[in-house]
């Protein structure tokens, strides 16, 4: 069986293995002064971070067409896939999976539409774990994907609340945080929910939370330090991880300034990473 692999703009994955695994990226809509960029074109990420505390009115963010997603699966079965993949950013945060489930039903048992119930490299580590498997057969991608969402751990201590307070997106964290712009939330992504696991007043408590919380992991088989137009503080990260538990860390390591349709919604100055601890553990 020859199985193809979809995924949508908020996955993080780099070009050169979207390239070398052949993913199909179908990007995300980022709405800025009333135009309509697609995610990763037209504006830098680097750009757009700089511009985005000046921004008005604020930019918003779409989930891709059904159409967008149509053409990527029609595309894949003519070249020959039996069957395809499309992993997409957590339903309960955006409406890009709707979209793919929607442009799913012209393609009668071709398609398996998945949740990673995660943003980022949670999704993107799901997506390469399924590539990396495909030539095995869709159970065994599959099963892949599950191995590797149960074990990973994403995180990001958000530099301000004014951004996730603006989005709505989360209200859940607004509420349980009194709202309070001041304070600088600690967020876990986990099966679709932002759950906040505490708050700091400085940027140097954050930066020792997402240390703290790196160590935890214990051995990775994947790591991916993430930020928000913030490489100063994602490089601190990963010397400090790398001083404390070099051992423990991955070969190849992503480090990621994370796309603009998610930092819409979270804001510059942001840290975190995305992790998968081995089946060992520790």
């Amino acid at each position: 069986m020859k199985l193809g692999i979809v995924t949508d703009s908020t996955c993080d994955l780099p070009n050169n293995l979207i390239e070398g695994h052949e993913l199909e990226v179908v990007p995300s809509i980022l709405i800025l002064d009333g135009k309509e960029y697609a995610d990763g074109t037209g504006l830098s990420r680097e750009d757009f971070y700089k511009r985005l505390a000046s921004l008005h009115p604020y930019p918003t963010t779409a989930a891709p067409s059904i159409g967008d997603f149509a053409s990527r699966y029609d595309s894949l079965l003519s070249r020959g896939c039996d069957h395809i993949l499309s992993l997409h950013a957590a339903g309960t945060l955006t409406a890009i999976i709707n979209s793919a489930r929607q442009a799913a039903n012209d393609f009668p048992n071709k398609i398996t539409i998945i949740d990673s119930g995660s943003l980022s490299l949670g999704l993107g580590f799901q997506v390469l774990a399924a590539a990396e498997a495909a030539e095995l057969g869709l159970q065994a991608a599959m099963e892949a994907i599950e191995s590797t969402r149960r074990r990973s751990s994403v995180f990001a201590a958000l530099d301000t609340m004014e951004n996730l307070k603006r989005s709505g997106r989360v209200p859940g964290v607004v509420a349980q945080l009194g709202g309070l712009l001041s304070i600088k939330p600690v967020v876990e992504i986990k099966e679709g929910s932002v759950k906040p696991i505490g708050a700091t007043r400085t940027t140097k408590q954050s930066d020792e939370r997402m240390l703290n919380l790196l160590l935890d992991v214990g051995e990775m088989e994947r790591l991916a330090i993430l930020h928000t137009n913030a490489p100063a503080r994602a490089k601190q990260l990963l010397d400090s991880v790398m001083d404390r538990q070099h051992k423990f860390v991955p070969r190849d390591i992503l480090f990621v300034n994370v796309t603009a349709v998610i930092g819409t919604h979270l804001g510059a100055n942001g840290l975190g990473f995305a992790a998968v601890k081995t089946d060992r553990g520790r």
